[in-house]
């Protein structure tokens, strides 16, 4: 039984209203080269402000994609440290105990990884087992829980750190005038979000410790994971995902995505609650990526939801923008700040590319 004590949150200290990053955007296209449509598509985004990695002004000059890329990794490294430190103090845990650390990203590349950068920095120890994850998109916060669950199955006594940074800043091509860029460029945000389990036989503390972090948990408890499921859709893998190029990272969005969310993702979903007797209505916590408006309604009439169900993904998506991996660990960090009752049933859900989705079952 995996048991999360805390989750943390991070985000760099440039923030900014959705309408100012739409005009910094609009400014620096040529005249009829689709200012409207910019405005148009970012109104429509659902988001009203986004912090972000460098100041507003910094972006236009960029160049390279080393230069973007060595910016990720001094900028994300700092972010990480700050969100891990925050949720190993929330959680009572010293960083020496953690025996797993998983770290996920999809907007730069670090090696050594990110998890590697920071392990000194915050204690961890030196042989500490890492978990780099690169690929999983915007699904790689829960896919990152359900190892940090397979891990802790099989070693119950064990704690696990999970990590998730995301920079989505950095990637924008800002010459591109695609929709799949477009609408990415009005729809992701910045940040970090880092996440402490133990195993089923693992004390929230160690007897007689006297490490300054080594405090009992606060808040209420948190959930457990009661399980999980990964499902890649074949023959989608060219609907999302990088096109990867000297200019560094170029947005593949296909216009179907709420269309095979609303199809498939909804049928996964009740096939897996039902394994464990149960059903959407039964449900009452939803930690769903806020992919954008369009993914959110269509899981919500897929799955006969009523309005409220999503609101936390609807907040996280208006106060942050999409955060990749990131966001539903920060939904699943409001939901626990809410204080759910004893024997609510959350479920976290994620999509990434391949087409694929993560899915994962808590208990309070």
């Amino acid at each position: 039984m995996t048991r999360v004590l805390a989750v943390s949150t991070a985000f760099p200290p440039h923030r900014h209203m959705q309408h100012e990053i739409t005009e910094d955007l609009v400014s620096g296209l040529p005249p009829g080269s689709g200012r409207d449509l910019v405005r148009r598509l970012h109104a429509a985004a659902g988001v009203e402000s986004r912090h972000l990695a460098l100041p507003l002004d910094r972006y236009r000059a960029l160049g390279t994609f080393g230069e973007t890329n060595r910016l990720f990794v001094e900028r994300a490294t700092a972010l990480g440290a700050e969100a891990v430190e925050r949720a190993l103090r929330d959680a009572g845990v010293r960083a020496e105990d953690v025996d797993l650390v998983v770290s996920t990203t999809v907007t730069g590349i670090a090696t050594p990884s990110l998890e590697a950068r920071l392990a000194e920095r915050i204690g961890l120890r030196p042989d500490v087992r890492r978990v780099p994850l690169f690929g999983l998109g915007c699904s790689a916060g829960a896919a990152g829980l359900a190892r940090v669950h397979d891990f802790l199955d099989g070693r119950p006594g064990g704690t696990a750190l999970l990590l998730s940074t995301e920079l989505c800043s950095l990637t924008l091509q800002r010459a591109d005038l695609s929709t799949a860029n477009l609408v990415a460029g009005g729809l992701f945000g910045d940040g970090a979000a880092a996440l402490v389990a133990v195993g089923g036989d693992r004390p929230r503390t160690e007897p007689g410790a006297s490490h300054p972090a080594s405090h009992p948990a606060s808040g209420p408890p948190g959930p457990t994971v009661a399980a999980t499921r990964s499902r890649l859709y074949p023959g989608t893998e060219h609907l999302l995902g990088w096109d990867v190029g000297d200019w560094g990272f170029r947005m593949v969005l296909g216009p179907e995505l709420p269309e095979l969310v609303r199809l498939h993702v909804t049928e996964e979903v009740e096939s897996f609650l039902a394994e464990h007797d149960l059903k959407p209505a039964d449900v009452t916590a939803w930690i769903c990526h806020p992919g954008g408006p369009k993914i959110l309604d269509a899981l919500a009439d897929g799955l006969g939801l009523p309005d409220a169900a999503l609101a936390a993904s609807r907040r996280a998506l208006a106060g942050h923008g999409n955060l990749s991996s990131a966001s539903v660990l920060q939904i699943l960090q409001a939901t626990q700040a809410d204080g759910p009752p004893p024997g609510t049933i959350g479920l976290m859900i994620a999509f990434g590319p391949g087409f694929s989705s993560e899915l994962v079952l808590l208990a309070w």
